[in-house]
């Protein structure tokens, strides 16, 4: 390119590839339009035959070629010279090549960026898993699927706010910044205010500030909001990750496992056409109305135990020692009784099913079972072996809240680094009363991973939390630097390898 060019602030283009196809897609082969339009997007490959050349033209929304003639094409000698990745604008014609493919008959055309850097292989796309996450740009415009999936996760996250819109939960905004950690067990990232002189934590839940907002009027709120967990890194976690929380007034667990199971298979209904899907090679049908069975039943169907939270602490940590489970001596039958259930039960449930009435013990925020007051009413949508949904009747007993949150207080004193503090501000709210509340939390990202087939976090996050590689190898800069370099500085295998046993994406933030 000459050294005199200078790119244009604009490109007046009037249709998408999507919308050429839509509009002329039936002409029949060697049809001429007689219209003309404009279009725009990066060349993703280039194919001069003396004096014709054809060229793909990608956008956003799907592919169309481009047909250049030496006789009547503008700069026709500089189109053929064109890069893999360069982005045009050109104006022609729609037409039908004689071969059958829609295209562009290219009068004029405009160079509006260049690519420096290869796009790989145009026809096995970049395929280094450390490339393509450390690079998306350069994976979305080489691996169509990977488009897809960021497609339909943005389309998801619509139809989700519309959904509880048209239920008439208000949306909000709360604080990312906290001064105390509190709503789930997480470790936080601590970051420094420097005007106020004092420590925050980014949020590790949306919790607590939205059951203010039900104390203060709010019959239905929601927010969906990223979060962040100070955790490793494997295929279902990233440090930051995007969470629905939602709260509705005079409910409670049993109204939400309704809305749960008909919010999941309203939403593949809208994206998919269907509730009966295939995720990883294996059926999956999401339609109401959903199993629901308690956490012993389960154990047991999966193990032959019969276990509850009134087992003896000394049979329950026979049984889990027997599972391979290490057991912490501070633990009581709940938490013992929770680890058995993750260790030999949860993986194996396809669902989708409610695992039903959790201990005490390890739901601080959650209100005591009204059968059985060492359970709480707290459910677990389980999908595909995984977490999908938490959910609680929230607990409105100032008093026992208190009690509940020096319970954790005691446990981070001795070392749990994920067990909550005590949050005076959100007792304080709750002295003003709380009515009966039920709430919901949602990992968007594992819900985006189901509706896509995702088996890996990563793929339905844009720009996922990677391991830092060294400065000599960032500075080398290009696909193929970040390709060579992937092996050597952890990777992608080196940061699964990181992966982080516990499972606790929305736990505790059913809220």
């Amino acid at each position: 390119m000459s050294e005199t060019w200078s790119p244009p602030y604009r490109f007046g283009r009037t249709a998408t590839a999507a919308e050429v196809h839509e509009r002329w897609g039936e002409l029949a082969a060697g049809e001429e339009s007689g219209e003309e339009v404009a279009v725009a997007g990066r060349v993703m490959l280039s194919r001069p035959q003396g004096k014709l050349a054809f060229a793909e033209l990608r956008d956003w929304s799907g592919a169309v070629q481009l047909f250049a003639l030496d006789k009547t094409t503008k700069d026709f000698a500089a189109f053929t010279r064109l890069n893999l990745g360069d982005w045009v604008g050109a104006r022609g014609e729609v037409v039908r090549t004689r071969r059958g493919e829609l295209s562009v008959r290219v009068a004029e055309w405009v160079l509006l960026a260049e690519a420096r850097r290869s796009f790989g292989d145009k026809w096995r796309g970049v395929s280094d898993v450390d490339t393509r996450y450390r690079q998306r740009e350069v994976d979305l415009w080489a691996n169509p699927e990977s488009r897809r999936v960021l497609q339909l996760r943005s389309r998801m996250v619509q139809r989700l706010r519309e959904r509880l819109w048209a239920l008439g939960f208000v949306e909000v905004e709360t604080p990312v910044l906290h001064g105390v950690a509190s709503g789930a067990h997480a470790r936080p990232f601590v970051t420094r205010h420097h005007a106020l002189d004092a420590d925050f934590n980014l949020r590790i839940a949306l919790e607590l500030h939205l059951k203010r907002l039900v104390i203060g009027g709010f019959d239905k709120v929601f927010e969906i909001g990223r979060v962040f967990r100070n955790e490793g890194l494997s295929t279902r976690h990233n440090p930051e990750f995007t969470l629905l929380e939602l709260y509705e007034a005079y409910a409670d667990y049993r109204d939400l496992m309704v809305l749960v199971e008909e919010l999941v298979s309203g939403l593949a209904v809208d994206l998919l056409g269907t509730t009966s899907l295939s995720y990883q090679g294996r059926d999956l049908d999401l339609a109401p109305p959903w199993r629901r069975a308690t956490m012993t039943d389960l154990v047991e169907e999966a193990t032959g135990l019969r276990v509850d939270v009134h087992t003896p602490l000394d049979e329950l940590r026979r049984h889990a020692a027997d599972a391979g489970i290490e057991v912490d001596a501070t633990w009581g039958p709940g938490k013992v009784l929770l680890e058995l259930y993750e260790k030999t039960t949860e993986a194996t449930l396809w669902g989708p099913v409610f695992v039903l009435d959790y201990p005490a013990e390890v739901s601080p925020l959650a209100r005591r079972h009204r059968e059985d007051p060492a359970l709480v009413e707290r459910f677990e949508a389980i999908v595909a072996g995984r977490e999908l949904a938490n959910a609680f009747s929230e607990l409105t007993d100032p008093d026992d809240q208190r009690a509940r949150f020096e319970e954790q207080a005691r446990e981070r004193a001795a070392g749990d680094e994920e067990a909550m503090a005590v949050d005076t501000e959100f007792l304080r709210a709750l002295e003003h009363g709380l009515p009966p509340t039920a709430g919901l939390g949602i990992g968007v990202d594992r819900l985006a991973m189901l509706l896509a087939d995702a088996a890996n976090i990563r793929e339905v996050i844009a720009f996922p939390t990677l391991r830092p590689l060294p400065s000599a190898v960032a500075g080398a800069g290009g696909a193929g630097g970040a390709a060579g370099a992937g092996g050597a500085a952890g990777g992608v295998d080196g940061d699964e390898a990181a992966e982080d046993p516990a499972d606790e994406d929305v736990e505790g933030a059913e809220g």
